[in-house]
């Protein structure tokens, strides 16, 4: 279920941010119109009516995309990366983002993810899934993913993060925590050279630790839900991406409870990796502008 825009081959996707000033709308439409691009779609936002940060997607047709990207990239930085003091991206619609999946032993983001993957939903290529654990292996093979079971031995993270590191180092776009019970280190975050999603069992911050259903049950709640964020080097304070809830009830025990968050953690990681992998989420300090 690919989406019109990676149904069609030389479809750009052109994200930029800058200080807001007048003209700027115009001077994009410009140069694309200039390279022989055709619009499709725009999206944009300011942060304030005057002094705000100014954000744009836009969508567009080029004819012989892979060969002219080099020099739409230079027409871009020349009129208007220098003009503007813009920060931007060029990318090609149809080249999926390359991504690895962390996971330990709870298997239904990284299952459903995998299934989403295999159905043409999120348009992406699972490069590999890394796990401290063996525990999912089998469930992995029939997608003809790579696994590769790095395990913890006797405490020592950084040479797993090291091994790590050599497997995605040049090999991904982006990484996906599937619900990994480890810590990433400030050290890996610095190194790994692409961002990292997150999914955490609740609106941030609350419930925070082991046990999350069972201290939501203890006090009571009636909603329960889940974020997905780009992970920082302050533990589960990154950009959040995407969150959501489920209405629950005081009948409903800790096994129902933790059903329910499964339910609502698959879709809230599901719907980020999506919109990262489609060029929709911008960061922007401690927050994210998603068209």
């Amino acid at each position: 279920m690919s989406t019109p825009e990676t149904q069609t081959h030389d479809i750009a996707r052109l994200i930029i941010s800058c200080p807001d000033q007048p003209g700027i709308v115009a001077a994009v439409s410009e140069v694309i119109a200039e390279v022989g691009g055709n619009i499709i779609s725009l999206d944009q936002y300011s942060t304030g009516v005057e002094g705000g940060r100014f954000f744009q997607r836009t969508v567009f047709h080029l004819p012989g995309l892979a060969a002219a990207k080099p020099a739409v990239e230079q027409a871009v930085q020349t009129k208007l990366a220098d003009r503007f003091s813009m920060d931007f991206s060029l990318t090609a619609a149809d080249q999926p983002k390359r991504v690895a999946i962390f996971a330990s032993k709870t298997d239904h983001c990284l299952l459903d993810l995998l299934w989403r993957h295999r159905r043409g939903e999120i348009p992406m290529d699972i490069a590999m899934v890394i796990s401290n654990h063996a525990d999912l292996a089998e469930d992995v093979r029939p997608f003809g993913i790579p696994y590769f079971h790095v395990p913890i031995v006797d405490g020592d993270k950084a040479a797993a993060e090291a091994k790590h590191l050599e497997l995605l180092r040049g090999n991904v776009d982006m990484i996906v925590l599937a619900r990994y019970m480890q810590i990433i280190s400030e050290d890996f975050l610095d190194q790994v050279g692409a961002p990292v999603i997150n999914i955490h069992h609740s609106f941030l911050p609350a419930f925070i630790g082991a046990g999350p259903y069972q201290k939501a049950k203890d006090r009571g709640v009636k909603l329960i839900g889940a974020t997905a964020h780009y992970v920082t080097r302050d533990l589960d304070e990154g950009p959040i991406i995407e969150q959501d809830v489920i209405r629950v009830s005081h009948s409903d025990d800790v096994a129902q409870l933790t059903r329910f968050g499964a339910d609502v953690e698959r879709a809230v990681l599901s719907r980020a990796v999506k919109w990262h992998c489609e060029d929709r989420v911008i960061r922007n300090g401690s927050t994210t502008i998603v068209f």
